[in-house]
């Protein structure tokens, strides 16, 4: 039975002795029933009365469900055996606010978990058990919902694809994970995913759950728990697609799986398996070739910028850098550059760790430093084979940053990755990591810092009158424009899973390297004294940009401040 302060109410309010209470607790223990149902079975109380009694002391009203429309997925995008765990129905949505029945309110630790999971405020409302209950069992369960989502995706024909034979022994070992219910939630998880839009799985094993998230829009969020015994054998499953040593327990392994939705679709998941304190974790990164955003038209980027961009791209010879956090859409900001220059008079070579999409007419190469082919001997090797233009997944060290300088001195346009927080620093870490401050100046065409930010839902999407005028003041608008655009907001619905966003718009620091900043570079000047440079020069800085975005009503001041906080 799960914790809950409901008896110590009864006691204070002279409904229940403490000595009675203890006993039907005991009962309830043995059960397996919650307090509510063993204090109406023992005839304390009346279901009703028990309802009302708890709608009068904690101060929400009593809701006859059979008398009100219910269908949890019109207003959060849950799993529906979260929701029968924690006994907890949603019934509308108001702004951030879930309005959720319960027979139960003073269960905080399920109201606090489901709080945590929707990322929402839960407003309660009280229900009879046994309506909460019917309601919660008619909602699909997960097997039910797995058939939903592969007749969806015409999963008939779904199948992992084989890129190699399956060794004899790990075949041997794989028999005890081909039970139909293990194959099915396994299945489930990955389909559910791609419907999902889910960009990564985490399954996650602890003391006494299994947890399984999906990050939608660059956000995690809880969709179910498995049970805790199907741990080993889910993980073995996946491993045995992933061609994976399933009887290796003790040290992290990476593979692969290719999953066929049908003759014309397939979709990748780049598969990580960690050992924990509890069992191994395992992270999918989904690779969904046909959600590759590669039109940089629909990337986010301004008139301004995006013609800034493409000139630096266009050029025969130099640098171009792109540079944010992990997860900021740099790799697809360099597709996207790479798809642009893709033609059959341009040799085009990529050096990546792992390569996520392949490309026809681009020569890919994966980085393994366990055989000794790291960035700096690809790179050498690049240089051998005639090459147009170089592109770079990750500047790691000098000597990576080195040879990239050398060869956009040298007449090849290079492209690469750098982990920096706007675009005037980067020039600052080049030269922290022992470049010379005249190599710099003179290899680099442009640096592109960028965030991602989440779109608001366009389905929901309303005006925000909550938001106060000088809120967009301390973002940094100018007050004078304050009233001259409405800002907007997602009120949440089906098709965002009550969350108010859907899908993910970038937001960009786009600096050219003008004479003036070349100057300044070579003049060794920090990033403050560049940036004043390139501000000064039309240059936005990822917060101005993120602002701009606001005006227009694409995402939300609060998206606006996450993503953008501190620059």
């Amino acid at each position: 039975m799960k914790p809950t302060r409901l008896g110590d109410v009864l006691v204070r309010h002279g409904k229940i002795t403490r000595e009675k209470l203890a006993e039907i607790v005991r009962e309830a223990k043995l059960s397996g029933d919650t307090l509510t149902t063993a204090l109406v079975k023992a005839g304390v109380f009346s279901e009703k009365e028990l309802a009302s009694f708890i709608a009068k002391t904690f101060g929400r009203p009593l809701v006859d469900l059979d008398k009100v429309e219910v269908d949890p997925k019109k207003v959060v995008d849950v799993a529906a055996d979260v929701m029968q765990r924690l006994q907890i129905l949603p019934l509308k949505r108001k702004g951030n606010v879930l309005v959720c029945a319960v027979a139960d309110p003073y269960d905080i630790n399920a109201i606090d978990e489901f709080r945590f999971i929707t990322g929402s405020q839960i407003e309660v409302v009280i229900a009879l058990e046994s309506q909460l209950m019917e309601k919660l069992g008619g909602l699909s369960s997960a097997e039910e919902k797995l058939e939903e989502v592969m007749n969806e995706l015409g999963a008939t024909e779904v199948d992992v694809v084989e890129t190699e034979p399956q060794e004899a022994d790990a075949a041997a070992l794989a028999a005890a994970t081909e039970a139909s219910p293990v194959v099915k939630l396994v299945n489930f998880i990955l389909l559910d995913a791609i419907k999902r839009g889910a960009s990564d799985i985490h399954i996650e094993p602890y003391e006494k759950v299994l947890r399984v998230r999906y990050r939608v829009d660059g956000v995690l969020q809880e969709v179910m728990r498995p049970p805790l015994a199907m741990r080993d054998a889910i993980v073995s499953r996946i491993k045995v697609l992933a061609k994976l040593d399933i009887s290796e327990r003790r040290v992290p392994q990476d593979g692969r799986i290719k999953l066929r939705l049908s003759k014309a679709k397939a979709v990748d998941f780049r598969v990580s398996v960690l050992p924990t304190l509890f069992g191994e974790k395992v992270v999918m990164r989904l690779l969904d070739p046909s959600s590759l955003m590669l039109d940089m038209t629909k990337l986010g980027y301004s008139e301004q910028a995006l013609k800034w961009f493409k000139d630096a791209i266009h050029k025969p010879y130099g640098m171009v850098l792109v540079t944010g956090p992990t997860g900021s859409g740099k790799t697809v900001s360099l597709y996207s550059a790479i798809a642009e220059l893709n033609r059959p008079e341009i040799n085009i070579s990529t050096a990546e760790d792992p390569v996520e999409f392949n490309f026809m007419g681009i020569n890919q190469v994966n980085v393994n430093p366990d055989v000794g082919l790291d960035f700096p001997t690809v790179l050498r090797a690049f240089l051998r084979q005639d090459p147009d233009v170089i592109l770079i997944g990750e500047i790691r060290d000098r000597e990576t940053a080195e040879i990239g300088i050398k060869a956009a001195l040298t007449g090849h346009l290079v492209l690469a990755t750098l982990h920096t927080n706007d675009a005037p620093s980067t020039v600052v870490r080049l030269v922290n990591m022992g470049i010379e401050h005249f190599l710099v100046g003179s290899a680099l065409n442009l640096v592109s810092a960028q965030r991602l930010a989440r779109r608001i839902c366009a389905n929901c999407k309303e005006p925000d009158t909550d938001t106060p005028p000088e809120a967009f003041v301390e973002a940094g608008m100018p007050e004078e424009e304050i009233g001259s655009f409405q800002p907007m907001r997602g009120r949440g619905c089906e098709k965002c899973g009550g969350t108010g966003y859907k899908g993910r718009i970038g937001i960009y620091q786009v600096m050219p390297i003008t004479e003036e900043i070349r100057q300044a570079i070579y003049a060794g000047k920090n990033a403050d004294e560049i940036n004043e440079i390139a501000i000064s020069q039309g240059v936005k800085t990822l917060r101005m940009d993120a602002l701009d975005k606001v005006k227009q009503g694409i995402i939300t001041l609060d998206e606006c401040l996450r993503v953008t906080i501190g620059d």
